[in-house]
Protein backbone atom coordinates (compact mmCIF):
# COMPACT_ATOMS: atom_id res chain seq x y z
CA UNK A 1 0.00 0.00 0.00
CA UNK A 2 1.20 3.32 -0.93
CA UNK A 3 2.70 5.09 2.15
CA UNK A 4 -0.04 7.47 3.76
CA UNK A 5 -3.00 5.77 1.93
CA UNK A 6 -5.94 4.26 3.38
CA UNK A 7 -7.04 0.69 2.90
CA UNK A 8 -10.77 1.21 0.98
CA UNK A 9 -13.30 -0.43 2.84
CA UNK A 10 -15.17 -3.44 1.27
CA UNK A 11 -18.79 -2.30 0.28
CA UNK A 12 -21.85 -4.14 -0.21
CA UNK A 13 -24.67 -3.11 -2.88
CA UNK A 14 -27.92 -4.17 -2.13
CA UNK A 15 -30.99 -3.53 -4.59
CA UNK A 16 -34.05 -3.16 -3.41
CA UNK A 17 -35.48 0.29 -5.16
CA UNK A 18 -39.17 -0.23 -4.20
CA UNK A 19 -41.49 1.37 -1.63
CA UNK A 20 -41.80 1.63 1.97
CA UNK A 21 -43.52 -1.14 2.71
CA UNK A 22 -41.07 -3.62 0.67
CA UNK A 23 -38.12 -1.61 2.47
CA UNK A 24 -39.91 -2.05 5.62
CA UNK A 25 -40.21 -5.76 4.78
CA UNK A 26 -36.63 -6.42 4.07
CA UNK A 27 -35.75 -4.80 6.92
CA UNK A 28 -34.84 -9.07 8.21
CA UNK A 29 -32.26 -9.12 5.66
CA UNK A 30 -30.80 -6.20 5.44
CA UNK A 31 -29.82 -6.80 9.09
CA UNK A 32 -28.56 -10.42 8.48
CA UNK A 33 -26.43 -8.82 5.57
CA UNK A 34 -24.97 -5.75 8.38
CA UNK A 35 -24.47 -8.91 10.63
CA UNK A 36 -22.65 -11.28 8.03
CA UNK A 37 -20.76 -8.60 6.57
CA UNK A 38 -19.57 -6.35 10.16
CA UNK A 39 -16.55 -4.45 8.22
CA UNK A 40 -18.35 -3.60 5.09
CA UNK A 41 -20.22 -0.79 4.08
CA UNK A 42 -23.32 -1.39 3.32
CA UNK A 43 -25.40 0.27 0.58
CA UNK A 44 -29.02 0.54 -0.62
CA UNK A 45 -29.91 1.16 -3.92
CA UNK A 46 -33.67 2.76 -3.25
CA UNK A 47 -35.58 5.94 -3.94
CA UNK A 48 -33.79 8.47 -2.20
CA UNK A 49 -36.95 9.69 -0.45
CA UNK A 50 -36.69 6.27 1.70
CA UNK A 51 -33.05 7.33 3.32
CA UNK A 52 -34.75 8.44 7.00
CA UNK A 53 -36.71 5.04 7.13
CA UNK A 54 -32.98 2.90 5.92
CA UNK A 55 -31.15 4.72 8.54
CA UNK A 56 -34.02 3.83 10.72
CA UNK A 57 -33.24 0.37 10.58
CA UNK A 58 -29.59 0.75 11.69
CA UNK A 59 -28.44 -1.68 9.11
CA UNK A 60 -27.64 0.39 5.73
CA UNK A 61 -24.99 3.24 5.82
CA UNK A 62 -26.05 4.60 3.03
CA UNK A 63 -28.80 4.96 0.43
CA UNK A 64 -27.63 5.13 -3.35
CA UNK A 65 -30.63 6.89 -5.05
CA UNK A 66 -32.71 4.43 -7.45
CA UNK A 67 -35.81 4.17 -9.10
CA UNK A 68 -38.20 2.92 -11.57
CA UNK A 69 -42.26 3.33 -12.69
CA UNK A 70 -43.94 1.17 -11.01
CA UNK A 71 -41.94 -2.18 -9.26
CA UNK A 72 -39.88 -2.08 -12.41
CA UNK A 73 -36.12 -2.31 -12.02
CA UNK A 74 -34.06 1.01 -12.39
CA UNK A 75 -32.24 0.74 -15.58
CA UNK A 76 -28.89 2.17 -14.07
CA UNK A 77 -27.00 2.49 -11.32
CA UNK A 78 -25.02 5.41 -10.47
CA UNK A 79 -22.53 3.77 -9.15
CA UNK A 80 -18.49 4.92 -8.69
CA UNK A 81 -15.03 3.74 -7.94
CA UNK A 82 -14.74 -0.03 -8.03
CA UNK A 83 -16.92 -3.18 -8.18
CA UNK A 84 -19.01 -3.69 -4.77
CA UNK A 85 -17.27 -6.61 -3.16
CA UNK A 86 -20.56 -7.67 -2.56
CA UNK A 87 -24.14 -7.22 -4.48
CA UNK A 88 -27.18 -8.77 -3.42
CA UNK A 89 -30.01 -8.59 -5.45
CA UNK A 90 -33.21 -8.07 -2.76
CA UNK A 91 -35.28 -6.27 -5.86
CA UNK A 92 -36.47 -9.41 -7.97
CA UNK A 93 -35.88 -13.23 -9.04
CA UNK A 94 -35.59 -12.35 -12.77
CA UNK A 95 -32.63 -11.13 -15.71
CA UNK A 96 -33.02 -7.55 -15.59
CA UNK A 97 -32.23 -7.00 -11.78
CA UNK A 98 -29.59 -9.60 -11.81
CA UNK A 99 -28.15 -7.97 -14.75
CA UNK A 100 -28.12 -4.57 -13.24
CA UNK A 101 -25.86 -5.92 -10.86
CA UNK A 102 -23.12 -7.95 -12.70
CA UNK A 103 -22.82 -5.06 -14.80
CA UNK A 104 -20.68 -3.40 -11.80
CA UNK A 105 -18.64 -6.87 -12.08
CA UNK A 106 -19.17 -7.89 -8.34
CA UNK A 107 -16.78 -10.71 -7.32
CA UNK A 108 -19.71 -11.84 -5.32
CA UNK A 109 -23.59 -11.67 -6.38
CA UNK A 110 -26.53 -13.03 -3.46
CA UNK A 111 -29.79 -13.41 -5.93
CA UNK A 112 -32.20 -16.59 -6.73
CA UNK A 113 -31.96 -18.67 -9.84
CA UNK A 114 -33.11 -18.09 -13.25
CA UNK A 115 -33.32 -19.87 -16.51
CA UNK A 116 -31.90 -16.68 -18.00
CA UNK A 117 -29.00 -16.28 -15.64
CA UNK A 118 -27.80 -19.90 -15.36
CA UNK A 119 -24.27 -18.58 -14.13
CA UNK A 120 -25.77 -17.44 -10.94
CA UNK A 121 -26.32 -20.77 -8.43
CA UNK A 122 -28.99 -19.55 -6.13
CA UNK A 123 -31.75 -21.11 -4.49
CA UNK A 124 -35.15 -21.36 -6.72
CA UNK A 125 -37.90 -18.80 -6.26
CA UNK A 126 -41.32 -19.70 -4.86
CA UNK A 127 -43.99 -17.42 -6.13
CA UNK A 128 -46.50 -17.73 -3.11
CA UNK A 129 -43.93 -17.38 -0.32
CA UNK A 130 -43.71 -14.82 2.02
CA UNK A 131 -42.16 -11.53 1.39
CA UNK A 132 -40.11 -11.54 4.93
CA UNK A 133 -39.41 -15.30 4.76
CA UNK A 134 -38.24 -14.84 1.22
CA UNK A 135 -35.31 -12.67 1.27
CA UNK A 136 -34.34 -14.66 4.92
CA UNK A 137 -34.32 -17.86 3.09
CA UNK A 138 -32.16 -16.33 -0.59
CA UNK A 139 -29.28 -15.42 2.57
CA UNK A 140 -29.31 -18.50 4.82
CA UNK A 141 -28.88 -20.32 1.21
CA UNK A 142 -25.55 -18.63 0.93
CA UNK A 143 -24.74 -19.29 4.28
CA UNK A 144 -25.86 -15.77 6.41
CA UNK A 145 -28.05 -16.07 9.16
CA UNK A 146 -31.31 -14.32 8.89
CA UNK A 147 -34.60 -13.88 10.95
CA UNK A 148 -37.51 -12.99 9.19
CA UNK A 149 -39.14 -11.60 13.16
CA UNK A 150 -36.30 -9.22 13.39
CA UNK A 151 -38.55 -6.14 12.03
CA UNK A 152 -38.91 -4.08 14.69
CA UNK A 153 -37.63 -0.33 14.69
CA UNK A 154 -36.64 1.71 17.54
CA UNK A 155 -39.07 4.16 18.90
CA UNK A 156 -39.22 7.89 16.87
CA UNK A 157 -37.32 10.85 18.89
CA UNK A 158 -39.98 12.84 17.44
CA UNK A 159 -43.34 13.42 19.12
CA UNK A 160 -46.52 12.27 17.91
CA UNK A 161 -48.93 14.98 15.77
CA UNK A 162 -52.22 12.99 17.21
CA UNK A 163 -50.84 10.94 20.39
CA UNK A 164 -53.67 7.89 20.90
CA UNK A 165 -55.40 8.36 17.74
CA UNK A 166 -57.04 6.07 15.25
CA UNK A 167 -54.92 6.57 12.19
CA UNK A 168 -56.80 5.68 8.78
CA UNK A 169 -55.05 5.93 4.93
CA UNK A 170 -57.27 4.60 2.54
CA UNK A 171 -54.43 5.14 0.08
CA UNK A 172 -52.20 2.39 -1.72
CA UNK A 173 -49.99 2.14 -4.41
CA UNK A 174 -52.80 0.64 -6.88
CA UNK A 175 -56.31 0.88 -6.87
CA UNK A 176 -56.93 -2.46 -6.79
CA UNK A 177 -55.67 -2.03 -3.20
CA UNK A 178 -58.07 0.99 -2.10
CA UNK A 179 -60.96 0.00 -0.17
CA UNK A 180 -63.83 2.86 -0.90
CA UNK A 181 -63.57 5.70 0.81
CA UNK A 182 -67.19 5.79 1.68
CA UNK A 183 -66.27 2.66 4.04
CA UNK A 184 -62.89 4.33 5.83
CA UNK A 185 -65.64 7.60 6.45
CA UNK A 186 -68.57 5.01 7.83
CA UNK A 187 -65.46 3.46 9.95
CA UNK A 188 -64.47 7.12 11.41
CA UNK A 189 -68.09 8.10 12.29
CA UNK A 190 -68.62 5.28 14.74
CA UNK A 191 -65.47 6.04 16.27
CA UNK A 192 -66.09 9.42 16.87
CA UNK A 193 -69.15 8.38 18.18
CA UNK A 194 -67.73 6.67 20.78
CA UNK A 195 -65.08 9.42 21.97
CA UNK A 196 -61.85 8.42 20.11
CA UNK A 197 -60.08 10.93 17.91
CA UNK A 198 -59.59 9.72 14.10
CA UNK A 199 -57.08 11.47 11.79
CA UNK A 200 -56.68 10.71 7.92
CA UNK A 201 -52.90 10.04 6.43
CA UNK A 202 -51.91 9.77 2.57
CA UNK A 203 -49.01 10.39 0.77
CA UNK A 204 -47.94 12.81 -1.49
CA UNK A 205 -50.03 12.19 -4.61
CA UNK A 206 -53.20 11.01 -2.53
CA UNK A 207 -54.75 14.35 -1.14
CA UNK A 208 -57.52 14.53 -3.23
CA UNK A 209 -58.37 10.97 -1.56
CA UNK A 210 -57.81 11.99 1.49
CA UNK A 211 -59.90 15.20 1.21
CA UNK A 212 -62.80 13.08 0.31
CA UNK A 213 -62.54 11.35 3.33
CA UNK A 214 -61.84 13.83 5.81
CA UNK A 215 -65.37 15.99 3.91
CA UNK A 216 -67.31 12.42 4.50
CA UNK A 217 -66.00 11.69 8.02
CA UNK A 218 -66.20 15.70 8.76
CA UNK A 219 -62.38 15.85 10.38
CA UNK A 220 -61.50 19.06 11.51
CA UNK A 221 -58.71 20.02 9.77
CA UNK A 222 -56.54 19.05 12.53
CA UNK A 223 -57.05 15.46 12.00
CA UNK A 224 -56.39 16.02 8.02
CA UNK A 225 -52.62 15.22 7.88
CA UNK A 226 -52.20 15.19 3.96
CA UNK A 227 -49.89 16.12 1.54
CA UNK A 228 -47.01 12.68 2.38
CA UNK A 229 -45.87 13.33 6.00
CA UNK A 230 -41.67 13.30 6.20
CA UNK A 231 -40.58 9.51 7.65
CA UNK A 232 -39.63 11.08 11.10
CA UNK A 233 -43.27 12.68 11.74
CA UNK A 234 -45.21 9.75 10.13
CA UNK A 235 -43.24 7.35 12.27
CA UNK A 236 -44.26 9.43 15.70
CA UNK A 237 -47.52 9.52 14.38
CA UNK A 238 -47.92 5.76 13.62
CA UNK A 239 -45.65 4.61 16.82
CA UNK A 240 -47.98 6.32 19.34
CA UNK A 241 -51.34 5.63 17.57
CA UNK A 242 -53.79 3.54 19.20
CA UNK A 243 -54.09 1.41 16.06
CA UNK A 244 -53.65 2.04 12.14
CA UNK A 245 -56.62 0.43 9.34
CA UNK A 246 -55.31 0.61 6.13
CA UNK A 247 -54.78 -1.42 3.10
CA UNK A 248 -51.69 -3.43 1.97
CA UNK A 249 -49.83 -0.57 2.03
CA UNK A 250 -46.60 0.94 3.55
CA UNK A 251 -48.56 2.47 6.54
CA UNK A 252 -49.35 -1.04 7.66
CA UNK A 253 -45.75 -2.16 7.46
CA UNK A 254 -44.67 0.76 9.58
CA UNK A 255 -47.22 -0.02 11.82
CA UNK A 256 -46.07 -3.73 12.28
CA UNK A 257 -42.72 -2.11 12.66
CA UNK A 258 -43.40 -0.12 15.91
CA UNK A 259 -45.51 -2.66 17.57
CA UNK A 260 -48.72 -0.67 16.86
CA UNK A 261 -51.84 -2.24 16.88
CA UNK A 262 -53.46 -2.79 13.17
CA UNK A 263 -56.37 -3.63 11.07
CA UNK A 264 -55.04 -4.44 7.10
CA UNK A 265 -57.21 -4.75 4.59
CA UNK A 266 -55.97 -7.34 1.97
CA UNK A 267 -56.91 -7.64 -1.42
CA UNK A 268 -56.18 -8.96 -3.91
CA UNK A 269 -52.97 -10.38 -2.63
CA UNK A 270 -53.61 -12.52 0.53
CA UNK A 271 -51.78 -11.45 4.01
CA UNK A 272 -49.93 -15.04 3.42
CA UNK A 273 -47.60 -13.47 0.81
CA UNK A 274 -47.42 -9.59 2.50
CA UNK A 275 -49.22 -9.86 6.01
CA UNK A 276 -48.07 -9.05 9.32
CA UNK A 277 -46.36 -11.73 11.56
CA UNK A 278 -49.34 -13.66 13.80
CA UNK A 279 -49.65 -11.45 16.50
CA UNK A 280 -52.97 -10.74 18.85
CA UNK A 281 -52.20 -6.98 17.99
CA UNK A 282 -52.02 -7.53 14.31
CA UNK A 283 -55.65 -8.47 12.20
CA UNK A 284 -55.65 -9.37 9.13
CA UNK A 285 -58.89 -9.13 6.81
CA UNK A 286 -59.09 -10.85 3.55
CA UNK A 287 -61.73 -13.10 2.04
CA UNK A 288 -60.17 -13.76 -1.33
CA UNK A 289 -59.79 -14.82 -4.01
CA UNK A 290 -56.60 -13.86 -5.25
CA UNK A 291 -56.75 -10.88 -8.05
CA UNK A 292 -54.38 -8.45 -9.92
CA UNK A 293 -53.07 -6.27 -7.83
CA UNK A 294 -52.05 -3.69 -10.55
CA UNK A 295 -55.65 -2.80 -11.02
CA UNK A 296 -56.86 -0.18 -12.04
CA UNK A 297 -60.40 -0.11 -9.49
CA UNK A 298 -60.94 -2.00 -6.04
CA UNK A 299 -60.48 -5.63 -6.39
CA UNK A 300 -63.94 -7.73 -5.56
CA UNK A 301 -61.87 -9.34 -2.64
CA UNK A 302 -61.20 -6.54 -1.44
CA UNK A 303 -64.60 -4.74 -1.57
CA UNK A 304 -66.55 -7.87 0.20
CA UNK A 305 -64.73 -6.23 3.39
CA UNK A 306 -67.39 -4.20 5.53
CA UNK A 307 -66.89 -1.41 8.11
CA UNK A 308 -68.97 -3.18 10.47
CA UNK A 309 -65.99 -5.58 9.86
CA UNK A 310 -63.29 -3.23 10.22
CA UNK A 311 -64.57 -2.35 13.88
CA UNK A 312 -65.41 -5.73 15.18
CA UNK A 313 -61.87 -6.10 13.96
CA UNK A 314 -60.57 -2.66 15.87
CA UNK A 315 -62.79 -4.16 18.81
CA UNK A 316 -61.25 -7.38 19.12
CA UNK A 317 -57.69 -5.68 19.43
CA UNK A 318 -55.75 -6.00 22.76
CA UNK A 319 -56.85 -3.53 25.28
CA UNK A 320 -58.98 -1.13 25.98
CA UNK A 321 -60.89 -0.56 23.00
CA UNK A 322 -64.46 0.94 21.67
CA UNK A 323 -67.81 -1.27 21.76
CA UNK A 324 -69.05 -1.31 18.17
CA UNK A 325 -72.02 -2.45 19.21
CA UNK A 326 -74.64 -0.93 17.16
CA UNK A 327 -71.46 -0.61 14.12
CA UNK A 328 -73.06 0.65 10.68
CA UNK A 329 -73.12 -2.69 8.57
Amino acid sequence: MVKGARARRPRVLVLRALGLGDLLAGVPALRALRRGFPGHELVLAAPAGLAPAAGATGAVDRVLPAAAPGRAVPRTLDWTGPPPDVAVDLHGNGPPSHRLLQDLRPPRLLAFAHPRTPEIEGPPWYEDEHERDRWCRLLRWYGIDADPADLLLPRPHAASPAPGAVVLHPGAGAPARCWPVERYATVAGVLRERGLRVVVTGGADEDDLVARLAKEARLPDTDVLAGGLPFDRLSALVAGARAVVSGDTGIAHLAVAHATPTVTLFGPVPPAQWGPPAHPRHLPLWHGPRGDPHGHRPDPALLRITPAEVLQALDRLPGDRPSTRGAAP
